[in-house]
């Protein structure tokens, strides 16, 4: 891991494509600006698991849900 020292306004280059600048330091809390592509995806960490989570829950199938599917398919 990279650990890196930035005060108020300073920003960090990733790439040529992203920048993330420290903008607000208000006591524990450090807000930072990112400028980045449009299709780069930027998330918080926490919301960035739970989408992991639902994507890995969405493509877990038990048998009898394919069973079903199946048997919807023969009806038609």
């Amino acid at each position: 891991m990279l650990v890196l020292t930035r005060k108020l306004g300073e920003s960090i280059a990733i790439d040529d494509h992203i920048k993330i600048r420290v903008v607000q330091i208000k006591g524990k809390q450090v807000r930072l600006g990112i400028e980045a592509p449009k299709d780069t995806k930027i998330h918080r960490e926490e919301v960035y698991l739970s989408i992991q989570d639902q994507n890995k829950a969405s493509t877990e199938t038990s048998a009898e849900k394919v069973q079903e599917v199946a048997n919807l398919l023969k009806k038609k």
